[in-house]
């Protein structure tokens, strides 16, 4: 079992490479929650995620034969570039394997930081097995990205933080992927402070409630979230046991949630977090644990590595589930004006129209018709029903597309 006396000793070594990210009150999620809430600004990290303190600890513990032969690990992501930097700053070969479907940005970074990069089959397992190929035929050590007491007392690291900063902290929120994260920090905050543990997972990708009512660590088939970085099929074998005994609850949250959370941050943060680093404020704002008015809660925002391409659709997601943006299609009378007669409706309704198009041609309406799709900047919920009913109320039928 981790001990924090495995955190505090890993703290020496991890400050030798990463930083000591902020710790800021937002006013923003203060009020909107009726809490005192503190964001972890881990997506500031060097690589731009929590990684690279497990990385860190794990390279610094390796033996004089293990740093000669070289380490390998599997990952589509922060993990491998974690361990690349923390490789190439101890002088130590490092071999990374990701899925061909890995974000070329992901593998230029890892290759950047010094890593020999393997592009091995579609999906993280698929590199997984061959990493642990090479692992036995290189004599490689193998850095697991979570199941591993070095890397858990890495991560682990942040509750110290949060603790020396947040002495009074009651609630901190800390996301779950394969457990190591929220194992390293509870370990801390249960020997630091009184505070509670509430663990949160994406739910395309939960097995820890699961694992902890069936006593063993249960696997999905497969996972499905925009929250990349904890998209893992399992918890590890190690982690289980410390989720059990030190975290308080375990929460999930929906994608659309997370989507809200990363748009909510961009715009009244001025953050950008990747979906993982977003899921603990997700699982606040959409009320998943209780807590007290003015409890003072802690969010480790734990990566900011987000693509660009799944950005623009987390952005578009977040704008529509909070009711600011809409794409809707209806048809008109071919005739002269009745275009003209709806954007008035609109500008009456003050939905700001960002794109139109208009299709006389569509087998699905009647050659007396056309069809018309807009894409309207809305504002909130209410106006959304509102404008639905004027539309409907004045003979349009009106599907709503997003």
């Amino acid at each position: 079992m981790l001990e924090l006396g495995d955190v505090e000793a890993a703290a020496d070594r991890v400050a030798e490479v990463c930083h000591r990210t902020p710790m800021e009150r937002s006013g923003t999620f203060s009020a909107m929650a009726d809490a005192e809430v503190y964001l972890k600004l881990e997506l500031f990290q060097r690589t731009g995620a929590f990684k690279i303190r497990g990385a860190t600890n794990r390279i610094a513990t390796l033996t004089d034969d293990q740093r000669a032969a070289g380490v390998v690990a599997a990952s589509a992501g922060n993990h491998a570039q974690g361990v690349a930097l923390a490789a190439s700053r101890e002088g130590v070969e490092a071999t990374i394997v990701m899925p061909e479907y890995a974000p070329i940005a992901k593998i230029h970074a890892t290759e950047g930081y010094g890593a020999n990069v393997v592009l091995e089959g579609e999906n993280y397992d698929a590199a997984e097995a061959h990493a642990h190929e090479l692992e036995r035929e290189e004599n490689y050590t193998y850095v697991h990205a979570f199941d591993d007491p070095e890397v858990m007392a890495g991560q682990g690291t942040i509750g110290l933080e949060i603790a020396e900063e947040l002495p009074d902290v009651e609630t901190v929120v800390v996301p779950i992927g394969g457990g190591g994260l929220i194992s390293g920090i509870a370990t801390a905050i249960e020997g630091k402070t009184d505070a509670r543990v509430i663990g949160v997972q994406a739910e395309g990708a939960a097995t820890a409630e699961q694992s902890l009512d069936a006593g063993e660590v249960l696997s999905r088939e497969t996972v499905d979230t925009i929250a990349d970085g904890i998209a893992t099929r399992r918890i590890g074998q190690a982690t289980l046991p410390i989720i059990r005994e030190r975290v308080d609850e375990v929460v999930t949250v929906s994608d659309p949630a997370i989507a809200v959370a990363i748009t909510t941050l961009l715009e009244r943060q001025k953050l950008l977090a990747e979906g993982a680093g977003a899921v603990g404020l997700a699982a606040l704002l959409e009320g998943k644990f209780e807590y007290e008015a003015g409890e003072t809660i802690a969010l480790p925002l734990c990566g900011g590595n987000i693509d660009l391409n799944v950005l623009t659709t987390v952005v578009t997601r977040g704008l529509v589930e909070s009711g600011r943006y809409l794409r809707v299609r209806t048809t008109l009378k071919d005739r002269p004006g009745a275009l003209d007669e709806l954007v008035a409706i609109l500008a009456d309704a003050r939905a700001n129209i960002y794109a139109i198009r208009h299709d006389r041609t569509s087998r699905d309406v009647e050659m007396t018709a056309a069809e018309v799709e807009l894409d309207l900047e809305t504002r909130g919920p209410a106006h959304v029903e509102a404008l639905l009913q004027t539309l409907r109320e004045r003979g349009y039928a009106v599907e709503v597309l997003v």
